[in-house]
């Protein structure tokens, strides 16, 4: 059989304030077993922008299996809105361009609707009253913490390291730009042709590889060849500097090891409903 798609690519991303950005990673692979490889940035670091033109002339050469490891969309399903009391648009890509319509952030950032245009629905702090009011999620994420696959952080919660808030609101802005160029799944349905962008969840593939729940981040070159050879990967030769580096390049061998796999692209969860509001990662059945 021919494989669906040439090429696999995977992001890891980054919503931190400014013009370039050390935590983005780029890893891209094609059809086999060779190792991925580190797409160098334009000048050494990559910004958002950069990001969003690498992708939509990557995606016109070969059809590409892009993955981003931020969330694409609020919870919507179990409130019925995106920031309750607050107008807002009511499904995934209408959504992307009210975000990008109030966010004049610098290289697709996003920071300012957090902290100002929509301030109240997120937690900064102890001044913002009790964490727990502001612990929503979505459909896939709940499906995947039952399963045992582990608490994921919510899009609400904008202190610490660990947050993905920053991160998935300056994603709406790319992916609103992206989008003309190049289908979204499961917002879009997958076509039979071209490229696609998914969403990720890197700790999946760290799993799959065998990484324990809690150690899923790799930062040197053994670990990483190791969690290679699960997906019957070349080793990769190096150098690398970070764990945005190592994440990127496992994630997007696992890619390539997972997408012929049709249950991943029809999980039984998946409502009509939820793939128009909030979407699903790729790999959560």
């Amino acid at each position: 059989m021919t494989p669906r798609f040439a090429r696999f690519a995977a992001i890891d991303w980054s919503g931190a304030k400014g013009t370039r950005h050390k935590g983005i990673a780029v890893a891209i692979c094609g059809i086999g077993q060779d190792a991925p490889e580190l797409v160098e940035a334009p000048g050494g670091i990559w910004s958002r922008q950069a990001i969003a033109d690498w992708l939509i002339a990557t995606a016109r050469e070969a059809p590409t299996l892009f993955g981003f490891d931020f969330s694409f969309a609020p919870p919507f399903i179990a409130r019925g809105a995106y920031l309750p009391g607050d107008p807002t648009p009511t499904n995934g890509p209408a959504f992307w361009a009210y975000v990008d319509s109030v966010c004049d952030d610098p290289d697709l950032g996003a920071a300012s609707l957090l902290e100002t245009t929509h301030r109240r629905h997120f937690y900064f702090g102890k001044t913002d009253g009790m964490k727990a009011d502001f612990l929503h999620n979505r459909a896939c994420e709940a499906h995947y913490n039952a399963g045992g696959g582990g608490k994921p952080s919510t899009i609400y919660d904008a202190i610490g390291a660990a947050q993905v808030a920053k991160a998935s609101f300056a994603g709406m802005r790319l992916l609103h730009q992206i989008r003309p160029h190049v289908p979204v799944w499961p917002f879009d349905p997958l076509p039979a042709t071209g490229s696609l962008v998914v969403e990720i969840y890197t700790s999946i593939a760290a799993r799959a590889a065998g990484r324990p729940k809690g150690r899923t981040k790799m930062r040197d070159l053994a670990a990483l060849n190791h969690a290679l050879t699960m997906f019957a990967t070349a080793p990769y030769a190096g150098p690398i500097a970070t764990d945005h580096q190592t994440d990127a390049l496992l994630t997007a061998a696992w890619m390539r090891e997972s997408a012929e796999n049709p249950a991943l692209w029809a999980p039984l969860p998946l409502t009509d409903e939820i793939a128009r509001t909030e979407g699903w990662t790729f790999g959560v059945i």
